[in-house]
């Protein structure tokens, strides 16, 4: 049976450090996997042969590709990964396994950097919901709150926000 083909893939560009990034990411995700890997032959551009070039792998259903391009590209925060999480301690754990060996500190609105310098939001399932309500005082208290927020998000923070309760934030 052939397999079918993701119409859109993300490629993500690392120095030498693709196969350590994918081994980091499926450890993280359930439904991962770590797929075919093509190397460096010999007097190719890149790398040394036999080395790593690309891997693919797979994070909760969705297809990637980590290249070990070379240090000339690094990630910037004008991409990132959204991690929707249905509750707290769903968030607490996205949270504290991206951040390991990452940076929390300079981020806002539960944005984070790992330690690629990949950026990712990890934030509630319901966050487009609470700031698209059609009450425009529930989505403002809930973009204050999370504007508010330092590092990681407090669902019951934003979930008071939405609700009217503690306006303090």
């Amino acid at each position: 049976m052939e397999k079918k083909i993701q119409k859109i893939t993300s490629n993500l560009w690392f120095d030498n450090q693709a196969e350590e990034a994918a081994q980091f990411y499926t450890s993280i995700f359930s439904n991962s996997s770590i797929g075919r890997m093509t190397r460096f032959g010999k007097g190719g551009r890149g790398g040394e042969q036999g080395t790593v070039m690309t891997v693919e792998f797979r994070l909760d259903g969705q297809e990637f590709v980590a290249l070990n391009g070379g240090p000339q590209f690094q990630f910037t925060e004008a991409i990132s990964f959204i991690v929707n999480c249905e509750d707290q301690d769903e968030l607490d754990y996205y949270w504290e396994k991206l951040t390991e060996g990452g940076d929390e500190k300079a981020q806002v609105c539960g944005w984070l950097k790992d330690k690629y310098g990949v950026s990712w939001q990890v934030v509630p399932a319901r966050l487009t919901e609470m700031i698209c309500d059609p009450d425009p005082e529930k989505s403002e208290r809930v973009m204050q709150a999370l504007l508010q927020t330092k590092n990681k998000i407090n669902i019951m923070k934003l979930q008071q926000a939405y609700e009217g309760e503690g306006l303090l934030y």
